[in-house]
Protein backbone atom coordinates (compact mmCIF):
# COMPACT_ATOMS: atom_id res chain seq x y z
CA UNK A 1 0.00 0.00 0.00
CA UNK A 2 1.61 3.27 -0.97
CA UNK A 3 0.96 6.31 0.84
CA UNK A 4 -0.92 7.89 -2.26
CA UNK A 5 -4.12 6.16 -3.57
CA UNK A 6 -4.92 9.62 -6.08
CA UNK A 7 -2.49 11.92 -7.77
CA UNK A 8 -3.89 14.65 -9.94
CA UNK A 9 -0.81 16.56 -11.32
CA UNK A 10 -1.79 20.32 -13.01
CA UNK A 11 -5.23 19.46 -13.89
CA UNK A 12 -7.16 22.07 -16.41
CA UNK A 13 -10.54 22.22 -17.85
CA UNK A 14 -11.77 24.52 -20.15
CA UNK A 15 -15.07 24.46 -21.25
CA UNK A 16 -14.53 26.95 -23.30
CA UNK A 17 -11.55 27.65 -25.21
CA UNK A 18 -9.34 29.87 -23.28
CA UNK A 19 -12.07 29.78 -20.15
CA UNK A 20 -10.81 28.09 -17.84
CA UNK A 21 -12.74 26.20 -14.81
CA UNK A 22 -9.84 24.53 -13.20
CA UNK A 23 -6.68 26.21 -12.88
CA UNK A 24 -3.30 23.54 -13.11
CA UNK A 25 -5.39 21.92 -9.89
CA UNK A 26 -2.74 18.87 -8.03
CA UNK A 27 -3.68 16.89 -5.02
CA UNK A 28 -2.55 14.37 -3.79
CA UNK A 29 -5.10 11.55 -1.84
CA UNK A 30 -4.20 9.38 1.06
CA UNK A 31 -5.49 5.79 0.71
CA UNK A 32 -8.08 6.04 3.15
CA UNK A 33 -10.25 8.80 4.96
CA UNK A 34 -13.11 11.27 3.81
CA UNK A 35 -11.65 14.11 1.89
CA UNK A 36 -14.67 17.10 1.09
CA UNK A 37 -14.11 19.29 -1.71
CA UNK A 38 -16.03 22.74 -0.49
CA UNK A 39 -16.25 26.15 -2.50
CA UNK A 40 -18.78 28.79 -4.28
CA UNK A 41 -20.81 27.45 -7.20
CA UNK A 42 -19.30 27.39 -10.72
CA UNK A 43 -15.93 27.16 -8.54
CA UNK A 44 -15.01 23.75 -10.46
CA UNK A 45 -15.99 21.46 -7.55
CA UNK A 46 -17.85 19.20 -9.50
CA UNK A 47 -15.93 19.30 -12.52
CA UNK A 48 -12.86 18.08 -10.25
CA UNK A 49 -14.90 15.10 -9.33
CA UNK A 50 -15.92 14.04 -12.69
CA UNK A 51 -12.90 14.80 -14.77
CA UNK A 52 -11.43 11.87 -11.94
CA UNK A 53 -13.28 8.88 -13.89
CA UNK A 54 -13.47 11.34 -16.96
CA UNK A 55 -17.37 11.98 -17.15
CA UNK A 56 -16.15 15.21 -18.08
CA UNK A 57 -12.82 15.30 -20.33
CA UNK A 58 -9.99 17.02 -18.80
CA UNK A 59 -8.33 19.55 -21.30
CA UNK A 60 -4.49 18.84 -19.64
CA UNK A 61 -2.48 17.70 -16.63
CA UNK A 62 -2.85 14.07 -15.52
CA UNK A 63 -4.82 12.28 -13.22
CA UNK A 64 -3.01 8.81 -11.72
CA UNK A 65 -5.01 5.68 -10.02
CA UNK A 66 -4.40 2.40 -10.30
CA UNK A 67 -0.91 2.08 -11.69
CA UNK A 68 -2.21 4.53 -14.57
CA UNK A 69 -2.84 8.16 -16.00
CA UNK A 70 -6.78 8.13 -16.44
CA UNK A 71 -6.32 10.89 -18.83
CA UNK A 72 -4.58 8.88 -21.49
CA UNK A 73 -6.81 5.18 -21.39
CA UNK A 74 -8.42 4.56 -24.32
CA UNK A 75 -12.21 3.53 -24.10
CA UNK A 76 -11.42 -0.40 -22.69
CA UNK A 77 -9.14 0.61 -20.29
CA UNK A 78 -10.83 3.38 -19.48
CA UNK A 79 -13.95 0.77 -18.56
CA UNK A 80 -12.10 -1.31 -16.67
CA UNK A 81 -10.37 1.28 -14.69
CA UNK A 82 -14.02 2.47 -13.92
CA UNK A 83 -14.73 -0.63 -12.34
CA UNK A 84 -12.34 0.66 -9.44
CA UNK A 85 -13.94 3.49 -8.82
CA UNK A 86 -17.92 3.70 -7.25
CA UNK A 87 -19.72 6.85 -8.09
CA UNK A 88 -22.30 8.31 -5.80
CA UNK A 89 -24.87 11.08 -7.57
CA UNK A 90 -26.41 13.82 -6.42
CA UNK A 91 -29.83 12.84 -8.05
CA UNK A 92 -28.80 9.28 -7.11
CA UNK A 93 -28.81 7.76 -10.95
CA UNK A 94 -30.91 4.99 -10.40
CA UNK A 95 -32.91 2.90 -12.80
CA UNK A 96 -36.44 3.93 -11.30
CA UNK A 97 -38.36 0.75 -12.87
CA UNK A 98 -35.83 -1.92 -11.07
CA UNK A 99 -35.72 -3.45 -7.85
CA UNK A 100 -32.84 -2.57 -4.91
CA UNK A 101 -31.55 -5.25 -5.44
CA UNK A 102 -31.04 -5.38 -9.57
CA UNK A 103 -29.92 -1.41 -9.19
CA UNK A 104 -26.86 -2.92 -6.97
CA UNK A 105 -26.13 -5.61 -9.19
CA UNK A 106 -25.85 -3.21 -11.32
CA UNK A 107 -22.85 -2.02 -9.66
CA UNK A 108 -21.11 -5.55 -11.36
CA UNK A 109 -22.28 -5.47 -14.89
CA UNK A 110 -17.83 -4.84 -15.46
CA UNK A 111 -17.34 -8.26 -14.52
CA UNK A 112 -20.12 -10.42 -15.97
CA UNK A 113 -20.64 -11.34 -19.88
CA UNK A 114 -23.41 -9.24 -21.55
CA UNK A 115 -25.51 -12.25 -22.25
CA UNK A 116 -25.80 -12.90 -18.27
CA UNK A 117 -26.35 -9.21 -17.14
CA UNK A 118 -28.83 -8.95 -19.92
CA UNK A 119 -30.50 -12.33 -18.26
CA UNK A 120 -29.42 -11.11 -14.91
CA UNK A 121 -27.32 -13.46 -13.73
CA UNK A 122 -24.87 -12.82 -11.42
CA UNK A 123 -22.85 -15.03 -8.93
CA UNK A 124 -24.33 -16.57 -6.24
CA UNK A 125 -21.31 -14.28 -4.16
CA UNK A 126 -22.17 -11.51 -5.79
CA UNK A 127 -25.90 -11.77 -4.56
CA UNK A 128 -24.42 -12.59 -1.00
CA UNK A 129 -22.45 -9.26 -1.01
CA UNK A 130 -25.53 -7.61 -2.24
CA UNK A 131 -27.79 -8.58 0.86
CA UNK A 132 -24.50 -7.69 3.13
CA UNK A 133 -24.41 -4.10 1.79
CA UNK A 134 -28.11 -3.64 1.85
CA UNK A 135 -27.96 -4.40 5.53
CA UNK A 136 -24.69 -2.10 6.03
CA UNK A 137 -26.52 0.83 4.15
CA UNK A 138 -29.46 0.03 7.08
CA UNK A 139 -32.09 -1.62 4.33
CA UNK A 140 -32.19 -5.18 4.72
CA UNK A 141 -35.95 -5.94 3.78
CA UNK A 142 -36.06 -3.80 0.80
CA UNK A 143 -34.28 -5.53 -2.20
CA UNK A 144 -37.64 -6.23 -4.18
CA UNK A 145 -38.95 -3.03 -3.37
CA UNK A 146 -38.79 -0.58 -6.53
CA UNK A 147 -36.38 1.97 -6.98
CA UNK A 148 -39.14 4.36 -7.70
CA UNK A 149 -40.96 3.23 -4.62
CA UNK A 150 -37.83 4.92 -2.02
CA UNK A 151 -37.56 8.28 -0.67
CA UNK A 152 -34.63 10.48 -1.10
CA UNK A 153 -32.62 9.53 1.52
CA UNK A 154 -33.34 5.61 0.98
CA UNK A 155 -32.45 5.99 -2.48
CA UNK A 156 -29.25 7.82 -1.62
CA UNK A 157 -28.66 4.41 0.44
CA UNK A 158 -28.80 2.47 -2.42
CA UNK A 159 -26.66 4.36 -4.42
CA UNK A 160 -24.17 3.97 -1.83
CA UNK A 161 -24.50 -0.06 -1.79
CA UNK A 162 -24.21 0.46 -5.44
CA UNK A 163 -20.82 1.95 -5.37
CA UNK A 164 -19.53 -0.61 -2.81
CA UNK A 165 -20.90 -3.53 -4.97
CA UNK A 166 -17.66 -2.46 -7.09
CA UNK A 167 -15.08 -2.98 -4.73
CA UNK A 168 -13.74 0.41 -5.37
CA UNK A 169 -10.25 0.96 -5.05
CA UNK A 170 -11.93 4.72 -4.77
CA UNK A 171 -15.05 6.59 -4.54
CA UNK A 172 -16.40 9.39 -5.46
CA UNK A 173 -19.29 11.47 -4.20
CA UNK A 174 -21.16 14.38 -6.04
CA UNK A 175 -23.19 16.59 -4.11
CA UNK A 176 -24.24 13.61 -1.74
CA UNK A 177 -26.90 15.36 0.57
CA UNK A 178 -28.09 18.72 -1.52
CA UNK A 179 -31.07 16.99 -2.04
CA UNK A 180 -31.88 15.67 1.21
CA UNK A 181 -32.97 17.19 4.52
CA UNK A 182 -30.74 18.04 7.42
CA UNK A 183 -31.32 14.94 9.29
CA UNK A 184 -30.94 12.54 6.11
CA UNK A 185 -27.96 14.51 5.13
CA UNK A 186 -26.34 13.60 8.37
CA UNK A 187 -27.24 9.78 8.29
CA UNK A 188 -25.98 9.39 4.77
CA UNK A 189 -22.39 11.65 5.54
CA UNK A 190 -22.59 9.19 8.55
CA UNK A 191 -22.89 6.09 5.95
CA UNK A 192 -19.76 7.33 3.44
CA UNK A 193 -17.46 8.07 7.23
CA UNK A 194 -18.47 4.39 8.11
CA UNK A 195 -18.02 3.02 4.74
CA UNK A 196 -14.45 4.95 4.30
CA UNK A 197 -13.69 2.88 7.08
CA UNK A 198 -14.49 -0.17 7.15
CA UNK A 199 -13.79 -0.65 3.58
CA UNK A 200 -10.50 1.14 4.09
CA UNK A 201 -10.94 3.04 0.86
CA UNK A 202 -10.68 6.79 0.23
CA UNK A 203 -13.66 9.02 -0.20
CA UNK A 204 -13.29 12.41 -2.40
CA UNK A 205 -17.07 14.23 -2.04
CA UNK A 206 -17.65 17.23 -3.60
CA UNK A 207 -20.34 19.48 -0.95
CA UNK A 208 -21.98 21.92 -0.32
CA UNK A 209 -22.49 21.96 3.38
CA UNK A 210 -19.32 23.42 5.62
CA UNK A 211 -20.62 22.48 8.67
CA UNK A 212 -21.51 18.83 7.33
CA UNK A 213 -17.65 18.92 6.10
CA UNK A 214 -16.25 19.85 9.19
CA UNK A 215 -18.15 16.76 11.15
CA UNK A 216 -17.23 14.49 8.87
CA UNK A 217 -13.99 14.82 6.65
CA UNK A 218 -10.57 14.23 7.76
CA UNK A 219 -9.27 17.01 5.12
CA UNK A 220 -10.90 19.77 3.83
CA UNK A 221 -10.03 21.49 0.30
CA UNK A 222 -11.15 25.04 -0.67
CA UNK A 223 -11.58 25.47 -4.07
CA UNK A 224 -12.27 29.41 -5.12
CA UNK A 225 -11.66 30.53 -8.72
CA UNK A 226 -10.65 26.86 -10.20
CA UNK A 227 -7.83 26.15 -7.82
CA UNK A 228 -7.00 25.29 -4.38
CA UNK A 229 -6.70 27.85 -1.97
CA UNK A 230 -7.07 25.53 1.50
CA UNK A 231 -5.69 22.32 2.27
CA UNK A 232 -6.01 20.87 5.85
CA UNK A 233 -8.16 19.46 8.53
CA UNK A 234 -11.73 20.60 9.38
CA UNK A 235 -9.80 22.21 12.80
CA UNK A 236 -7.94 24.63 10.46
CA UNK A 237 -10.77 25.88 8.16
CA UNK A 238 -11.80 29.71 10.05
CA UNK A 239 -13.62 31.99 9.00
CA UNK A 240 -10.53 33.62 7.92
CA UNK A 241 -10.06 30.96 5.50
CA UNK A 242 -13.71 30.58 4.53
CA UNK A 243 -13.65 34.54 3.39
CA UNK A 244 -11.04 33.17 1.08
CA UNK A 245 -12.84 30.38 -0.04
CA UNK A 246 -15.96 31.76 -0.79
CA UNK A 247 -15.14 35.40 -0.94
CA UNK A 248 -16.81 38.76 0.99
CA UNK A 249 -17.99 38.22 4.76
CA UNK A 250 -22.06 38.70 4.38
CA UNK A 251 -22.57 35.15 3.80
CA UNK A 252 -20.85 34.34 6.91
CA UNK A 253 -23.51 36.54 9.14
Amino acid sequence: MTDTALRIDKLVKEYRRGVPVLKGVSLQIAPRGVTAIIGASGTGKSTLIRCINRLVEPTSGAIHFDGADLTRLSSGALRAARRRIGMVFQEYNLVERLTVMENLLSGRLGYVSALNAWMRRFPPEDIARAFELLDEVGLAGFAQQRADSLSGGQRQRVGIARALMQRPGLMLADEPTSSLDPKTSVEIMELLRDAAAHHDIPILINMHDVELARRFADRIIGLAGGEVVFDDGPTRLTDDELKRIYGGESWLQ
